[in-house]
């Protein structure tokens, strides 16, 4: 029968007819017929090779099965050849054999590899001798036939084995000669192992003697099954089974072995049946059987020569010293020593520290092959170790491998090398892969092994490269570890080239070490590199230690509490194990545990005088303070009043976020204070710190949210979440974070009584005025009370009888010294002498200095610093302490861990005082100018080349250079261009005027492409040099490389805006201008005016693709429209300097007010000027009269528009915007300039014409209005803030009179009326008692009447307003006004309120009438307070007067809104909750409370609660 076309012979030109016969029907090139035809001819194997077309056309063959056959031949052919080549390439594809007497190593076989050992009889008696079996020819055998050629080839090979006292294996599944080449890699497919290893040991029994039996089964181990791989790594699911003999001298002694050819229990049954003799048939199947050479030797050979007996009898007289040859041997190998290897990997393994815990290495790199499932029990170190990135080349370790195993246990983030390509800024890739956060998994291996170099080398050497870069992971810092779990044996392994990559980027070995797991595997490995590479890898090789004594050494460094699980609070005083996988998940966390610091072995000494010095606090500072014999940490005054006060306070909120602050002067505790609340409440709250303040916030929320419910029991509480935020530079991120926050609540439709997460905001303050205590705030300053003053000197006494150099310990001396600004002088000054700029260390101190007082959050990497001091000869591993670098400014700097994109170690001064006192002495006592020293960071390459830090020093520069201080209005700054610069520019500019110059150029060469580095430039040109024209060169290239952007358009129309303002302030002194004159001011205005349109135009459409892409929190950009009004503004200045124009001309005083609200044109005013004396000036202003012709209208429709975008929108979040604010101020400005333009009332006018006065009184009454504000809507509403009874009780007189005593157009006529329903209300809310408020239900009938006249678009959304607030509790069905409203709303604003809310003008109150609307004021007089955050975090609600004053409506919950009932119980208005998550987690037909607030987004719901 043919064999299978899987077994076909591996020669061609060995094949029979049959084998080609099988081959054209397996690879379906012919029908049956043309196959019996080949058959039927005799086309072996060598007829095939010799075949031509015509050969087999003439045969009867068609043309398509023709050309197929020869098709299909020569690809065979040139396969075979390319096959036979590469193994001749590749030293013949050599492989080693499975180590000797070991079952749970990795070690698989590659498909048609050569092992690189013979059948061979006895060696040294240790070294095992080796025979090879095909056994492939046994699948039409019964299993019977197979088991029993199994068993009397291994019992054959094991009695001349124990015999000749020598180590053997046999394989099966390995081809022999002449069939195969010899050690020929085969495979067998096996169904059952267990069968093999049950035949085997009843074939030992059937054939060894009983006697010998159970020596037998001592020598012989159980059948190993060896996976066979195909060349790229993949299983053939076949096995090469092996044998080991191990005929040791306590078991086989002086005996030796007879076996016999049939089972001698087979040979019992047949006698008992047939009368045989046993022991005459048990002699004739006798053997005696000894290795010889690399053959089976019987010497019980059925023979009549006497020779063959003597040989045999000879053997038998020398057993004996065979034995004792054998027991020496085993003595000889017994006294090999393993050595020092295991204190050799704890060395090389943490740079000489003995402890993974303190490790010279920061980071590691690992390097792997193929592994096997029996190994992975011995790799747990892995799961230990602080794994950069994993190099894994096992094609199916995600499937069954070591990637799998890993995962399991903790966070990976599996790669193609193809994601480590530099196409953008390499600290953005790092930070895509997460890099220095989880382990990056590379799966190197996703093409053939012969294919590799083609398809994926390079890929692999760019992620080598990546990893290698100075400005990703910390030079001679990191280690490489190569773990090798299956044999490397081909000299075009890939892992021989990524070893050579390595060592070509690190430039030598010193940072790899190779862990092998067998003397074998080393051999060979070593042996290639030396041959490859003519390097020695011995002195960086483990070898000697199997992975079991591996994994325990490796546990070994670490510390108890590195390895001991970690727990977080559970409910009932119990306990959670946080897993290592879960925790690493939550990656933009610091989990602060219950057992944290527990069995730990840190050096407390070391921690807690680098505490003291000026390091940032640990945990393991509050864990030693309450050690016993430790004084306890310092408790701040604060800190029970948070503790005890602020948080249960927080805790009565419904809210499920909410938030509270320490605000602290920098260097003055807060962070500390902040950490010691967590450490105290650790037991009560899941506790976290935010690692970075630029984390993506949602998925920080979907973490905190996981924390929260992390191993919750169903319907049992949950723990909330205590998140301390430290740094944020804008109280806007908090609100954002807690915005996320609720959202997640929402999407997870979690529901929540009481807040579920806390937010802790530690952040930094420049205001130096100590404030009082509210309900969500502290302030920590820098003036320590009495009793913080006695904690901080009895903690010195315990510090002094602890420690030396006490004095050394500055960050706590400044501190106990109540932050003396003598002290931290007269430090620095000390410190500081004979200070030298020209030395590096004194360049990096005065850089470092400069950056702390200027950017605070900003420091050096460590590698950065090594780079500049170069200190990079350095051996690696040699202990460095960066701080002892800065010689004697080391007691300045104080190192620790930046969380920015890459994580890195880095340097800063100790505190900020210090710095402050440093920058002081540099500046006066060594002359040292600020420019100097930012110029020396501005123009000193080696502080941007590739080191690690280099984009957060980037940034931090750029900030300090961009970032100006932004006062508020009660901060009462006496120079209004204290912010118009950053501190830094202003302070240079201030002690060495000219040189901010020369800094900002330096600057613009660093930041060649940054558009806002170039606005930077530009403003300093047009307002420091009043050099306009190269301003607009920079405001150009601004433009160029950021067009899109409203701020940069806005620069640019500043520019010219300044140089118009500039050139009038030059002709101040001239009463009137020439003609030329006013046609340079107008053509500048102009192109102002154009500037201005334009921004507005950009600021539309950003805002347009932001609400698009919900992405941004940047609210609309109004500098447009404020710039248009204040050009506008500047015209009329320019216009009153025309002589006709002139407002003290008697003749025609208000001729400019006509022309510029369109009542007069400028031909009209040139007809009127009989003398034509002014013709030059009418060309000139004809030239312009589409610039000013309709200036009133245009100014009082931006008017219009900002005042409903400021009365109607107010931020996301309760916090007031001081650049808004200052907008606002300088709006009210412009107005006031319109006002006294436009609203003049004109009583030359009402003493000429009598009859008239009514239209007059009319025309004085609407200019009142205007000049109030009063004529919109808005204008009507933001009198509520400015509480001014009086005022408002003329506004309604003035509505009243002017609706009485004139007839307007209809659409003209309802706005007023509108406004008169406003302004009522709007002064019940003020002043309720006044007299001029019209009775309610009369208000009410007039309102109905105007709902039913048509109204204009304009006015749509005013009515529909005030028509839901007022006719809520009547009724009228307020249904369709609410949507008219939305709608109305809606288009008038478009795009702008992205970023924004809608204000809530009324909140629904108890008393009938206009007690039914009340203000944001009238609900803070009643509690004394106008704490924005009791807004934000809902506590107001909590207060029991607002509870009396405020109207608790009812309704039921529908999907994401409320159904709030009406006075008809049959119709339900349909309301919005003010946060959605306040609707989570319940039923949909759940009945709620709630209060209702009045906005133009439609009615809100507040404070909903469940019933």
């Amino acid at each position: 029968m043919p064999t299978k076309q899987h077994e076909l012979p591996v020669e061609i030109k060995k094949w029979t007819r049959d084998h080609v016969k099988e081959w054209v029907l397996k690879e379906n090139l012919v029908n049956s017929a043309d196959a019996n035809l080949l058959y039927e001819q005799d086309i072996c194997g060598t007829s095939l090779l010799k075949l031509f077309k015509s050969d087999l056309l003439d045969l009867g063959i068609k043309l398509g099965p023709a050309i197929r056959i020869l098709t299909k031949r020569d690809e065979l052919v040139h396969l075979k050849r390319d096959q036979k080549g590469s193994q001749g390439n590749q030293s013949r594809r050599l492989c080693k054999p499975y180590p000797f007497q070991r079952y749970h190593d990795a070690y698989r076989y590659k498909a048609n590899y050569i092992l690189d050992v013979t059948e061979s009889g006895a060696l040294d008696f240790i070294e095992p001798c080796h025979e090879f079996k095909a056994y492939i020819n046994t699948e039409q055998a019964s299993n019977e036939n197979k088991m029993r050629k199994f068993t009397w080839e291994v019992i054959r090979f094991a009695a001349a084995c124990m015999n000749s006292r020598t180590n053997g294996t046999i394989h099966f599944g390995v081809g022999d000669s002449p069939d195969y080449t010899q050690g020929e890699i085969l495979g067998i497919s096996i169904q059952d192992k267990e069968a093999f290893l049950n035949s085997l040991l009843q074939a030992t029994e059937g054939h060894f003697e009983h006697k010998h039996t159970d020596a037998a089964k001592k020598c012989i181990k159980s059948p190993r099954f060896v996976e066979v791989l195909n060349p790229e790594m993949t299983s053939t699911e076949k096995y090469v089974i092996e044998v080991d003999i191990v005929p040791a001298y306590m078991i086989c002694q002086d005996n030796f072995y007879h076996v016999y050819t049939v089972d001698k229990k087979e040979v019992t049954k047949k006698s008992k049946s047939k009368a045989l003799d046993q022991d005459k048939v048990k002699e004739k199947c006798n053997l005696f059987l000894i290795r010889d050479g690399p053959k089976t030797k019987n010497l019980l050979v059925q023979s009549t020569k006497k020779k063959d007996l003597e040989e045999y009898s000879r053997f038998k007289e020398g057993i004996k010293q065979l034995s004792q040859q054998r027991r020496e041997a085993e003595e000889k190998h017994l006294t090999d020593v393993k050595g020092v290897q295991g204190s050799r990997l704890s060395e090389m393994l943490t740079g000489g520290s003995q402890s993974l815990d303190n490790s010279r290495f920061e980071r590691y790199l690992l390097v792997t092959n193929k592994s096997h499932k029996m190994q992975l029990e011995s790799l747990e170190f892995l799961l230990e170790m602080n794994l950069t990135a994993v190099l894994d080349f096992d094609p199916e370790s995600a499937e069954n491998g070591l990637c799998k195993y890993y995962e399991e246990h903790r966070k990976i983030n599996v790669h193609l090398p193809q994601k480590y390509k530099i196409t953008e800024a390499v600290e953005d890739i790092a930070d895509k892969l997460k890099l220095t956060r989880n382990t990056s998994w590379v799966l190197c291996s996703e093409v053939k092994e012969d294919n590799w170099f083609t398809e994926q080398a390079a890929s692999v050497r760019n992620v080598i490269s990546f990893l290698c870069r100075k400005d990703v992971l910390p030079q001679k810092r990191f280690l490489v570890v190569f773990l090798l779990l299956s044999h490397v044996s081909d000299k075009m392994d890939p892992l021989l080239e990524v070893l050579n990559i390595f060592w070509q980027e690190l430039k030598g070995t010193d940072q790899i070490l190779c862990i092998c797991e067998n003397k074998q595997t080393f051999t060979c490995w070593k042996d290639l590199i030396e041959t490859r590479y003519d390097v020695d890898i011995s002195a960086r090789s483990i070898y000697e230690l199997s992975l079991t004594e591996i994994n325990g050494t490796v546990l070994s460094l670490w510390s108890e509490n590195r390895r001991s699980s970690r727990f977080l609070p559970g409910t009932g005083a119990g306990k959670v194990i946080l897993k290592k996988k879960d925790e690493e998940c939550l990656d933009t966390l610091s989990i602060l545990c219950v057992n944290q610091c527990e069995g730990g072995s840190e050096d407390m000494e070391s921690l807690e005088q680098s505490f003291y010095k000026g390091g940032k606090v640990s945990w393991w500072n509050f864990y030693f303070s309450e050690q016993p014999g430790s004084m306890p940490f310092i408790k701040r005054d604060k800190y029970d009043f948070i503790k005890n006060t602020i948080i249960p306070e927080l805790c009565s909120s419904r809210q499920a976020c909410v938030y509270f602050n320490i605000l602290h002067l920098p260097g003055c505790g807060g962070t500390t204070l902040a950490k010691h609340i967590l450490w105290s409440l650790k037991d009560t709250y899941r506790c976290a710190v935010l690692k970075e303040t630029s984390s993506n916030f949602a998925e920080v929320a979907t973490q905190v949210v996981e924390l929260l419910l992390y191993e919750k029991v169903e319907h049992a509480r949950r723990m909330p979440v205590l998140l301390m935020l430290d740094d944020f530079e804008e109280m806007d991120d908090v609100f954002d974070l807690k915005q996320h926050v609720e959202n997640e609540f929402e999407k997870r439709n979690l529901g929540s009584k009481c807040p579920q997460v806390i937010l802790l905001n530690c952040m930094r303050t420049e205001s130096w005025e100590q404030t009082e205590a509210t309900e969500d705030t502290v302030f920590i300053g820098n003036n320590l009370s009495e009793s913080e003053q006695k904690q901080f000197q009895k903690k010195l006494e315990e510090i002094e009888k602890k420690h030396k150099h006490v004095d050394t310990f500055y960050g706590f001396m400044i501190m106990k010294e109540n932050f003396s600004i003598e002290y931290a002088l007269g430090v620095a000054e000390n410190t500081l002498k004979n200070f030298y700029i020209d030395h590096k260390h004194a360049q990096l101190i005065a850089v470092l200095t400069l950056l702390n007082v200027y950017c605070k959050s900003a420091a050096l990497s460590v590698s950065l610093c090594e780079e500049f001091l170069e200190l990079q000869t350095k051996p690696v591993c040699a202990y460095r302490n960066m701080e002892d670098e800065f010689e004697k400014f080391s007691t300045l700097v104080k190192c620790h861990t930046v969380g920015a994109k890459v994580v890195y170690e880095a340097v800063r001064l100790i505190h900020p005082i210090m710095a402050v006192c440093c920058l002081h002495k540099l500046t006066t006592t060594y002359g040292l100018t600020t420019a100097e020293i930012i110029n020396l960071l501005l123009t000193n390459n080696k502080f941007y080349e590739c080191t690690q830090g280099k984009y957060k020093l980037m940034k931090d520069v750029r900030s300090m250079l961009l970032k100006r201080h932004h006062f508020s209005k009660e901060e009462n700054r006496k120079d209004v261009k204290d912010n118009m610069f950053s501190p830094v520019i202003q302070t240079i500019a201030k002690d060495t005027p000219g040189l901010e110059e020369s800094v900002l150029s330096n600057a613009a060469k660093l930041f060649q492409k940054d558009a806002f580095i170039c606005q930077l430039l530009s403003r300093y040109q047009y307002i420091m040099k009043k050099d306009f024209k190269e301003a607009k060169e920079w405001a150009k290239k601004a433009k160029d490389l950021a067009g899109d952007n409203s701020y940069i358009s806005d620069t640019f129309a500043q520019i010219i805006k300044n140089e118009l303002q500039n050139e009038i302030n030059k002709s101040k002194g001239e009463v009137h201008l020439s003609p030329e004159t006013l046609q340079e001011y107008l053509k500048l205005a102009c192109s102002a005016t154009d500037a201005f349109r334009t921004t507005q135009v950009i600021a539309n459409n950003e805002i347009a693709v932001r609400s698009k892409l919900k992405s941004g929190k940047s609210p609309y950009n109004t500098a447009g429209h404020l710039g248009e009004i204040q050009v506008a503004v500047i015209i009329t200045g320019i216009l009153e300097k025309v002589p006709f124009f002139d407002p003290s001309n008697s003749v025609n005083p208000n001729i400019l007010e006509k022309v510029l609200s369109g009542e007069k044109k400028i031909r009209d005013v040139s007809r009127d000027d009989q003398n034509q004396e002014h013709t030059p000036y009418y060309h000139v202003l004809e030239k312009f009269s589409d610039l000013f012709c309709n200036l009133k209208n245009t100014m009082k429709h931006h008017f219009n528009f900002l005042d409903s975008f400021f009365v109607n929108l107010e931020p996301q979040f309760s916090l007031k915007d001081i650049r808004e604010e200052r907008i606002r101020q300088n709006l009210l400005r412009c107005f006031h300039r319109y006002v006294e333009l436009f609203c003049k009332s004109d009583v030359t006018e009402c003493l000429k014409s009598q009859p008239q006065s009514i239209k007059n009184d009319i025309d004085r009454s609407l200019t009142f209005l205007e000049m109030n504000k009063a004529d919109t809507h808005s204008g009507i509403l933001d009198q509520l803030s400015k509480n001014s009874g009086e005022k408002m009780e003329e506004i309604v007189r003035t509505y009243m009179y002017i609706l009485s005593n004139s007839e307007q157009e209809r659409s003209v006529r309802n706005r007023y009326r509108i406004n008169l329903k406003y302004a009522n209300v709007v002064l019940a809310c003020i002043k309720p008692e006044s007299q001029c408020i019209l009775p309610y239900k009369i208000l009410l009938d007039k309102l109905r009447e105007v709902l039913r006249e048509p109204i204009s678009y304009k006015d749509s959304t005013a009515l529909h307003f005030i028509a839901v607030a007022l006719l809520w509790t009547e009724q009228d069905s307020v249904m369709s006004y609410i949507s008219q409203m939305k709608n109305s709303f809606r288009n008038e604003m478009g795009s702008v309120w992205y970023a924004k809310k809608p204000v809530v003008h009324f909140y629904l109150g108890q008393k009938p009438g206009y007690g039914h609307l009340l203000c944001r004021e009238n609900i803070e007089k009643c509690i004394k307070s106008n704490s924005a955050s009791l807004w934000e975090n809902g506590m107001i609600w909590e207060h029991e007067n607002v509870r009396h004053l405020l109207y608790r409506a009812t309704g039921q919950v529908q999907k994401n809104t409320i159904l709030a009932d009406t006075m008809d119980p049959a119709v339900k208005i349909e309301i919005e909750p003010e946060r959605k998550n306040q609707l989570c987690g319940k039923g949909q037909t759940n009945r709620v409370s709630f209060f209702i607030g009045f906005s133009m987004r439609g009615p809100l719901a507040f404070d909903i609660q469940f019933h």
